[in-house]
C-alpha cells in the first residue's frame, strides 16, 4: 500500500529585510505606539510620516518632497515602506536607488521621468453594458465541421444566467465559449460578460454552494441583484507609465519586419516629451469629463546623494509639474560633495536650493532596549527560537557594532544551534558566530593595525 504525503498549497514567501513591516503603527489619533506594525521606536519620525500619509490621502501633498535623513540602519527604508503599506495597494509606490539613473541605454533624466510616471496612477471609470448572473446552464451546440473530416465544431453556446430578480437564456458566439473555458466557468459560478467586447470575467462561486465542504479554497460571491442585462461601472487602475509604453510601442503591420521586431527582445526606448504631452492632454480631458481620477502615488529614491547636479536640477522641474507624485528621498550622508561638481560641499550631498523645498524627517540611532525588541521581532519573522539571554547578548553586540550586523548573526547562530542538537539559540552559539564573523568596525580596525600587509 502506497501512502503519499500531500504537500501544502500555502504560499511560501522569501523573508526579506523588511518583511515584518505592516504599517506605521499609529493609534487612531496618529500617535505612535512604541512597538507596533513591525516598527520599534523612532516615534517622532513615525508621527511625521503619519501626517504625510494624511496629506497624501487628502491629495494635498502632490508635487512636494520629503527627505528621510539619518545614520545607516536607523529605519529610513522601513518608514518609507510603512508609508506605502498605510496607503494601501491602490496607491502606486515606486522604489528606486539613486545610482539607477546611470543606465547605459537611456538618459539619466529619462530614467527619473520614467519612475515619476510609474508613481502616478489613473483610475478610469467606465460604464459598460454587461450580462451578469449565476450560471444555471452551459450547453455548447455542435455541428458538422464545414471543412469536412470527422471532427465537430461548436456553432454556438446556450448559457443560462440567474440573478435575484430573474433568469435569462443567451445564445453566444463560439469565440465566447473559448473565453468561458479559459476562465474555467462551470454551472454555479457568478460571471459577467461584456456586451460590446464579449469579454468574460468569472467573479467567483455563488454563495448558495458555500456549505458544500468544511474547508473552502473557493471565493464565494453573493447572487447579483437587478436584471441579468444591465449597465455596470467597471474601475481600472493604470499608471501614466503604462499609458506611455502602450502608445510608444509601434503598432506593427503584417509584414515580416514588424513580426521580427515584435519577436526580438525590445531594447529600452526613450519616450519623447512630445508623446508625454499628448498623453497628458488626453488624461486632463478624461479628468475634466469625470471619466478618470488622478491618484498621485509615492516615488521613493533611496541613496539620493548618488544623484548628480544635472539630475538635481531636473528634479526641480519635475516636482513643479502639474502632474507630479509625492517624492520621498532617503540618505545616510552628512556634509559631502555634490556629485558632478568639483568642490561644492552641501548637507546630505543635496544642493541647498533643493533642500529648501524638502520637508526633512530625522531618524535617530536605536538604544539597547529598542535593539532587543527589533531582534526579537526579526527572530519571530524568520521563525528562529532564541533564549532571552542570547537576545541580550545579541543586542549588546548590536550596540557595540550595528543593528544590521546583529540581525545577520541570527541565522548563522540558529544553524550552529541546530548542528549542536539544541532547539533554541543560547548565548554560547551567539558568541561562537561572533568570533567567526567580523563586523565593519572590527574589520576596519584590523586593516589599520596590519595596513603594511595589504596592497595599497
Amino acid at each position: 500500500m502506497k501512502i503519499e504525503e500531500v504537500k501544502s498549497t500555502a504560499k511560501t514567501q522569501r523573508i526579506s529585510a523588511h518583511s515584518h513591516i505592516k504599517g506605521l503603527g499609529l493609534d487612531e489619533n496618529g500617535v505612535p505606539i512604541q512597538m507596533a506594525a513591525g516598527l520599534v521606536g523612532q516615534e517622532s519620525a513615525r508621527e511625521a510620516a503619519g501626517l504625510v500619509v494624511d496629506m497624501i490621502r487628502s491629495k494635498k501633498m502632490a508635487g512636494r518632497a520629503l527627505l528621510l535623513a539619518g545614520p545607516p540602519g536607523t529605519g529610513k527604508t522601513a518608514i518609507a515602506l510603512a508609508i506605502a503599506q498605510e496607503l494601501g495597494n491602490k496607491v502606486p509606490f515606486c522604489p528606486m536607488v539613486g545610482s539607477e539613473v546611470y543606465s547605459t541605454e537611456i538618459k539619466k533624466t529619462e530614467v527619473l521621468m520614467e519612475n515619476f510616471r510609474r508613481a502616478i496612477g489613473l483610475r478610469i471609470r467606465e460604464t459598460k453594458e454587461v450580462y451578469e448572473g449565476e450560471v444555471t446552464e452551459l450547453t455548447p451546440v455542435e455541428t458538422e465541421n464545414p471543412a469536412g473530416g470527422y471532427g465537430k465544431t461548436v456553432s454556438h453556446v446556450i448559457i443560462g444566467l440567474k440573478t435575484a430578480k430573474g433568469t435569462k437564456q443567451l445564445k453566444l458566439d463560439p469565440t465566447i465559449y473559448e473565453s468561458l473555458q479559459k476562465e474555467k466557468v462551470d454551472v454555479g459560478d457568478v460571471i459577467y460578460i461584456e456586451a460590446n467586447s464579449g469579454a468574460v470575467k468569472r467573479q467567483g462561486r455563488s454563495d448558495t454552494f458555500a456549505t458544500e465542504f468544511d474547508l473552502e479554497a473557493e471565493e464565494y460571491v453573493p447572487l447579483p441583484k437587478g436584471d441579468v442585462h444591465k449597465k455596470k461601472e467597471v474601475v481600472q487602475d493604470v499608471t501614466l507609465h503604462d499609458l506611455d509604453c502602450a502608445n510608444a510601442r509601434p503598432q506593427g503591420g503584417h509584414d515580416i519586419m514588424s513580426m521580427m521586431g515584435q519577436l526580438m527582445k525590445p531594447k529600452k526606448t526613450e519616450i519623447t516629451d512630445k508623446l508625454r504631452k499628448e498623453i497628458n492632454k488626453v488624461v486632463n480631458k478624461y479628468i475634466d469629463q469625470g471619466i478618470a481620477e488622478l491618484v498621485p502615488g509615492v516615488l521613493f529614491i533611496d541613496e539620493v546623494h548618488m544623484l548628480d547636479i544635472e539630475t538635481f536640477t531636473y528634479l526641480h522641474r519635475a516636482l513643479e509639474s502639474a502632474i507630479a507624485p509625492i517624492v520621498i528621498f532617503a540618505t545616510n550622508r552628512g556634509r559631502c560633495k555634490i556629485r558632478g561638481t568639483e568642490d561644492i560641499i552641501s548637507p546630505h550631498g543635496i544642493p541647498l536650493d533643493l533642500l529648501d523645498r524638502l520637508l526633512i524627517i530625522r531618524t535617530l540611532p536605536y538604544n539597547k532596549p529598542e535593539l532587543l525588541q527589533i531582534l526579537k521581532l526579526r527572530a519571530a519573522t524568520e521563525g528562529i527560537a532564541i533564549e532571552d539571554e542570547a537576545l541580550t547578548a545579541l543586542s549588546e553586540i548590536g550596540t557595540n557594532s550595528t543593528l544590521r550586523y546583529a540581525a545577520q548573526l541570527l541565522t548563522p547562530a540558529s544553524l550552529t544551534a541546530r548542528a549542536e542538537g539544541a532547539s533554541r539559540i543560547a548565548p554560547p552559539h551567539v558568541r561562537a558566530v561572533h568570533t567567526l564573523f567580523l563586523d565593519a568596525k572590527s574589520s576596519a580596525r584590523i586593516l589599520t593595525q596590519h595596513s603594511d600587509k595589504y596592497m595599497k
